[in-house]
């Protein structure tokens, strides 16, 4: 598989059953199937052109997701991860993560989407595909900063990234039009800095688990 010369890119990451890897022509019917199932979870918090959600998410569709993240990819501005699940020999994809808007040079930062299967949500997955994707761009990716703009009413996602320690920076007033209006958004970022002493990202998220359990 060649994305062409992206600094990290393309690469597998996995911690436990929590695996991200690049997307395959084959992951159609995957990906379908958990968007359709996953309508009322998702669209409140999506972008997506005018249409119907089964039809917006079918396997035809997601020829045309593919073809746009294998461009995004070769030009450089993006990394994304089918978000998959390991278990009992079995790979599943359960979401999806990108670190998308890829800017070089003096600003060497990112931004991150993701979604998860709610069948699966409430079990760490997402803060550990979070966590493994910023490790991955401050070092094999060559990135300074990191930032995930969420809906204030999307406490789900929020969690995520207080919990993983993200700074709240923003407050962006009608950011993106999704679900039919412009809707405001939560600046949130973090910087390689923030981790030197951490170790990483990866093992923060391990610590915290660990004091919590």
């Amino acid at each position: 598989m060649n994305f062409g010369s992206t600094p990290g890119w393309p690469v597998v990451l996995g911690d436990g059953p929590v695996l991200l890897r690049p997307y395959r022509r084959s992951d159609a019917a995957a990906w379908s199937e958990v968007r359709r199932a996953n309508q009322a979870w998702l669209a409140p918090w999506e972008s997506s052109p005018p249409g119907r959600w089964d039809e917006l998410n079918s396997p035809v569709a997601f020829r045309y997701v593919y073809k746009d993240q294998r461009r995004q990819a070769r030009r450089g501005e993006g990394m994304p991860f089918a978000v998959c699940l390991s278990e009992s020999g079995r790979e599943r994809l359960v979401g999806h993560l990108n670190l998308g808007n890829i800017v070089r040079r003096a600003f060497c930062s990112a931004y991150v989407g993701y979604w998860v299967d709610a069948r699966v949500a409430g079990r760490g997955i997402v803060p550990t595909a979070l966590a493994l994707v910023v490790d991955h761009a401050f070092g094999p990716g060559g990135l300074h900063r990191v930032e995930v703009n969420i809906r204030p009413e999307n406490g789900p996602s929020r969690r995520v990234v207080e919990k993983l320690g993200f700074r709240e920076e923003a407050y962006h007033p009608r950011y993106m039009h999704i679900d039919g209006a412009w809707r405001d958004h939560i600046g949130y970022a973090m910087t390689s800095e923030d981790l030197t002493a951490e170790g990483g990202l990866l093992a923060r998220w391990h610590r915290l688990r660990t004091a919590a359990s």
